[in-house]
């Protein structure tokens, strides 16, 4: 009997001590259940911070550097049209400033030096002008590149642009005063609204140009890809890289879309409407309220 007491004793131990195993084995699942979703939660986090400083970096401090790079160029462009003798307007070295851009529609506060190149330094400094095209006023095309995030973002409103909106252009001797082109879905389809659109702002020959000419498929704000370099020829998309007579005097102004994101190109097209010498104490009316 003694015996059997103690043979039931010990398989008594035997189970509670497999049975601890198994509850222990349990508890260090549970242990090992919170720390990696502990370990994922903080690594997230981490991601998150990282992401959270880029997007600081790229949207706030590169706005920083940038405005004194622009403060820098625009400097340098008053001392060097206060110079009695101020040096023809050509094509300059990499990132100088040779132009001052308003937008009477973005407000009295929107001015940029313009400078030459279309690099990283240079956009870091301003807006800036593809240096294969045309210069300001000049028949042909007269492209000019700009951030919309980031970097100053000079041109982050530019898709607000519509029809016969100012575009002033501004250079040592001359005021260049620019409309934006019809603005509209499909540009192709109807001449005789587009001529109607155009004639608000634009002289007899560019709205007839416009209409029913070489310039009747060209609408003054769309998206490409960034491989589309035809929006920077004389004639956009003619195909031909070579100023032709007749050619109208156009505004290109290119920037990224949609907004941070590298994917595709907004462009906007404008025709000069004219243009005035550049006096003293004297701004176009487009910049004065007047218009």
């Amino acid at each position: 009997m003694l015996a059997c007491l103690v043979e039931q004793g010990d398989n008594a131990r035997v189970a509670k001590h497999s049975a601890d195993r198994k509850s222990g084995s349990g508890s260090d699942a549970q242990r090992r259940t919170p720390t990696f979703a502990l370990v994922t939660g903080e690594l997230l986090l981490t991601l998150g911070v990282i992401v959270a400083l880029f997007v600081v970096y790229q949207v706030w401090w590169t706005d920083i550097e940038a405005g004194k790079l622009q403060s820098q160029a625009s400097g340098d462009l008053e001392r060097q049209w206060a110079d009695e003798n101020p040096r023809p307007l050509t094509r300059d070295a990499e990132g100088a400033a040779f132009a001052r851009m308003f937008i009477p529609s973005f407000g009295p506060d929107f001015s940029y030096a313009v400078v030459q190149g279309t690099s990283d330094d240079a956009l870091d400094r301003g807006p800036g002008h593809y240096v294969d095209t045309q210069l300001p006023g000049q028949p042909g095309n007269f492209a000019v590149a700009g951030h919309r995030v980031g970097r100053g973002a000079p041109f982050n409103d530019l898709g607000r642009l519509g029809t016969c909106d100012a575009v002033v252009v501004e250079t040592a001797t001359t005021w260049y005063i620019y409309r934006v082109l019809p603005v509209e879905d499909d540009p192709g389809t109807d001449p005789v609204q587009r001529r109607e659109a155009a004639s608000e702002c634009l002289g007899e020959a560019a709205a007839t140009e416009v209409s029913t000419g070489r310039y009747r498929g060209l609408s003054g704000s769309h998206v490409t890809d960034p491989q589309d370099i035809g929006v920077l020829q004389p004639v956009p998309g003619s195909g031909s890289t070579e100023v032709a007579a007749g050619d109208l005097p156009l505004l290109t102004l290119t920037t990224c879309h949609p907004q941070f994101s590298n994917r595709e190109r907004l462009i906007v097209h404008a025709v000069l409407e004219r243009s005035e010498d550049r006096q003293p104490g004297s701004v176009p009316a487009e910049l004065s309220g007047e218009v």
